[in-house]
């Protein structure tokens, strides 16, 4: 797939409307979620590592969710670490955008593509279960009722994989961790223009909670171990056990 640099807020106009993944930001996905999430290129490797590893050790089922998929970088991780393994796995998201250029690259057998809001679908039994960057945009009022689902869907010895962007109490953490962050994307080659658009749009599509507030999460929905395996300043990413 051909990545496209992201542009798309040099345009003050993006700014005026919420953040959507429409089809002109999946057009440049790659290279935004590269420039904009710290991290984002050592977290997607690894789950899949991580994916096919836990697979090997315990056996049973082989269904592997990849929820929220995008354009599938992380069930194509999963696939490079398995090999000639058998499993299934089952890519979702709620962006007709996404999955139709996910198609384009999915092409292996092993992989079933759906479009489908991943608070309404139905889960089978499931060895891992992978929320990779998409917390964070679900309602907040509908995130335990999910990881509950999630939760009751697992196979004995079942894995959840989540990560996303995280917020401090603290508000002086809070501050150097953000301004950290924005240093990251003006390395990266945005402009202030940029920065603060994108940021405008994401206001209220984007709500990001505390550490502590997704171990709260975890624990309500019925999960015991919670590891934070990666954090990249205000970004980490969870392995998440019954």
């Amino acid at each position: 797939m051909t990545r496209q640099r992201d542009q798309l807020f040099t345009n003050p106009a993006r700014q005026l409307v919420d953040f959507a993944f429409d089809e002109a930001v999946v057009a440049v996905f790659p290279d935004m979620i590269r420039r904009s999430v710290p991290g984002y290129e050592t977290v997607v490797p690894l789950t899949g590592l991580l994916t096919a590893r836990h697979i090997r050790a315990t056996g049973g089922s082989n269904l592997i969710y990849d929820l929220g998929c995008s354009l599938g970088a992380t069930t194509l991780a999963i696939l490079g670490q398995l090999g000639d393994q058998d499993a299934r796995i089952v890519a979702v998201d709620s962006a007709a955008a996404m999955i139709e250029r996910a198609r384009e690259q999915l092409t292996d057998a092993r992989v079933e593509l759906r479009l489908a809001d991943v608070r309404d679908l139905t889960l089978e039994p499931a060895a891992v279960v992978i929320l990779n960057y998409v917390l964070q945009f679900v309602p907040p009022d509908d995130r335990l009722a999910l990881l509950t689902r999630i939760r009751a869907a697992l196979a004995p010895g079942g894995l959840l994989i989540v990560s996303g962007k995280i917020r401090f109490e603290d508000p002086a953490e809070q501050a150097f961790h953000e301004a950290a962050h924005v240093d990251f994307k003006r390395a990266n080659g945005y402009s202030e223009l940029e920065i603060s658009g994108k940021r405008s749009a994401l206001e209220g599509v984007m709500i990001v909670d505390t550490e502590a507030q997704h171990r709260q999460y975890f624990s309500a929905a019925g999960f015991r171990t919670v590891r934070k395996w990666y954090q990249c300043l205000n970004w980490a990413a969870f392995l998440v056990e019954p």
